[in-house]
Order: C-alpha cells, then sequence, then structure tokens
C-alpha cells in the first residue's frame, strides 16, 4: 500500500454525537442550543456593559473582557457543529474543517486557562501590593499578558494538526464523539501514533500543572495577606473581590479534569458519559461565567440593572 496509499485517504469523517443516545439527539439539541444562546447574550452583556461604564475601564475587567470573547469564540467553534448532529442528521465533517476544529477548541482552552491565571495575578497584585497597582498592571502590561498566553496556546496546539496530516487515514472515519477532539481523532489513524498521543498528553498536563500552580500561589499568597489584616470587614472584602474569580476556576477547571482522568483512566466509565462531559466542559463554563461575574461584581450588577429599568423606563414613556 507504499506509494499508493495517499490515493486511499479519507476525506471526511462521520461524528457520531452521542454514542447510545441517537434517539434522544433531538432532546439533547435542547439544552445545547440554550447553552449557547446564553453564552452569547450573556457575554455580549458583559462585554457591552465593561465598554459603556468608565469606572469598570481597570485590568480586572478588561480580563473578563478577554474571557468573555474568549468563551464567545470556544462555544462558537463547537455548538453550531453539535447542533447539525443532534437536529439535521449533519454527522459528516470534512477531514481539515475537522483538523481546523480540533485546532481551534483546544486553542481556546488554553487561553481561557491562561486568562484565569492573569486574572489570579490581578487578585494577587490588588490584594498584596495595592500602591502598586496601577503602575504593574498597566493597559500595555495587560494586553502583554494576553499575548503572551494567546501566543502559548497558539503554538503549544500547533504540531497537533500538523502531526495528524502526516498519518495515513485509510479505512476507519467513526468518530465516536460529538465535535472533533484530538485524541478521538489520532486513534483513528492507520499507522503508529505514539507520538501524537504523548504530545497531546504533555500540552494537556504541562498547561494544567503549570496554570493551576501559578493559581494555586496567587491565592496562598492572598490568603497570607487577608489574614494579616486586622479588621474583619476589610478580610471579608478582600475576600469578596476574589469570589467570582474564584467560582469560575472550579467551574473550568473541575469538568476539564474529571472528562481528562476520565479519558486516560476510567475505563469502565460509557462513551455516553464520557462525550456528555467532554461536551459540558466546553459549553457550560462560558455559559456561567457572566452569570457569576454578573451576581458576584456589584458594579457589573448595578450597570446592567439599571441599563435594564432605564430601557423600561424608556419604553414606558
Amino acid at each position: 500500500m507504499g506509494d499508493n496509499a495517499t490515493y486511499y485517504h479519507i476525506s471526511s469523517f462521520f461524528l457520531v454525537g452521542i454514542p447510545g443516545l441517537r434517539d434522544f439527539h433531538h432532546w439533547i439539541g435542547i439544552p445545547v442550543c440554550l447553552l449557547f444562546a446564553l453564552t452569547l447574550l450573556g457575554n455580549s452583556v458583559i462585554i457591552g456593559t465593561i465598554k459603556l461604564e468608565p469606572s469598570l475601564h481597570q485590568p480586572m475587567y478588561f480580563f473578563l473582557c478577554m474571557l468573555a470573547m474568549n468563551d464567545m469564540a470556544l462555544v462558537s467553534s463547537t455548538a453550531p457543529k453539535m447542533l447539525g448532529i443532534f437536529w439535521f442528521d449533519a454527522h459528516w465533517i470534512d477531514f481539515n474543517v475537522c483538523v481546523a476544529q480540533l485546532y481551534f477548541i483546544h486553542t481556546f482552552c488554553i487561553i481561557e486557562s491562561a486568562l484565569l491565571v492573569a486574572m489570579a495575578f490581578d487578585r494577587y497584585v490588588a490584594i498584596c501590593i495595592p500602591l502598586r497597582y496601577t503602575t504593574i498592571l498597566t493597559t500595555q502590561m495587560v494586553i502583554k499578558m494576553f499575548l503572551v498566553g494567546a501566543m502559548r496556546a497558539i503554538l503549544m496546539v500547533l504540531p497537533c494538526p500538523l502531526l495528524i496530516n502526516r498519518l495515513p487515514y485509510y479505512s476507519k472515519y467513526v468518530i465516536n464523539h460529538a465535535y472533533c477532539e484530538h485524541m478521538a481523532v489520532v486513534k483513528l489513524a492507520s499507522a503508529n501514533t505514539l507520538i501524537n498521543r504523548a504530545y497531546g498528553i504533555s500540552v494537556a498536563l504541562s498547561v494544567m500543572i503549570l496554570d493551576l500552580g501559578l493559581i494555586a500561589t496567587s491565592y496562598v499568597k492572598i490568603l497570607q495577606a487577608v489574614f494579616r489584616l486586622s479588621s474583619q470587614n476589610a478580610r471579608s472584602k478582600a475576600l469578596g473581590t476574589c469570589a467570582a474569580h474564584v467560582c469560575t476556576i472550579l467551574v473550568s477547571y473541575t469538568p476539564a479534569l474529571f472528562s481528562f482522568l476520565t479519558h486516560r483512566i476510567g475505563k469502565k466509565v460509557p462513551p455516553s458519559v464520557h462525550i456528555i462531559f467532554a461536551s459540558l466542559y466546553l459549553l457550560v463554563p462560558p455559559t456561567v461565567n457572566p452569570l457569576v461575574y454578573g451576581v458576584k461584581t456589584k458594579q457589573i450588577r448595578d450597570r446592567v440593572v439599571s441599563l435594564f429599568f432605564l430601557n423600561k423606563k424608556i419604553s414606558g414613556e
């Protein structure tokens, strides 16, 4: 099959959706569509609110804007195809489109992680060295931090599609998944995929260990500084500014860790559970993040409420 092998290279993949639950695909599409719509709406409100409110033109909220834009991009790279599978039986996906999708999904996930680190650093500076906050976290510094995080993601994930394009795909074309996930695509290759698997795992582990380590370090320093404060009111105020960020970290990393561990360790976990969790990990955090920040951050909450009440008054008049 040597030199002529390229002629048999498959041109498309068949995305199953959620194995074993095909009869329920139409119903599963409803929460997916709802999460997609809420993500676009919620994050648009957050971006619009921060843009319109001059008091929110601070590093913490600039990072939040970046997180909102990244969340919208992440969901937009997966939800439309998932809805196509669930509602219109559009299971086929072009080989190159599939590779592009997995590249964007993993890139946006790593950018998300970098933004959570940046937000933890922002809280660390605000609480531990408040007098130097404005000199350390300038607008230039915020942009640089985002660019470093984005470049890290782009360069770290780039070898994945390049290594996949080197693999031969002859007979297997059915992906037991709702979207093009790196390992699910690699498994279908008609060759040794050790390099692809090793690289995929090393990227996932290095990002998770490094980023969670940096976030944990920030919060250890924050807690040390908070418990040194004499006033109870000052302590609760300082911890209150971190509450939304801690919720976001838990919402982002918990399903990610579960999905990663069950994929590698949980052999007895049914495929449908794997895929539901892997899908929730991409769809739920982007929906929840605006709600968390909207509820926990007084300035955003007040601005959103005033916008809606102002519109009601105008329409009432």
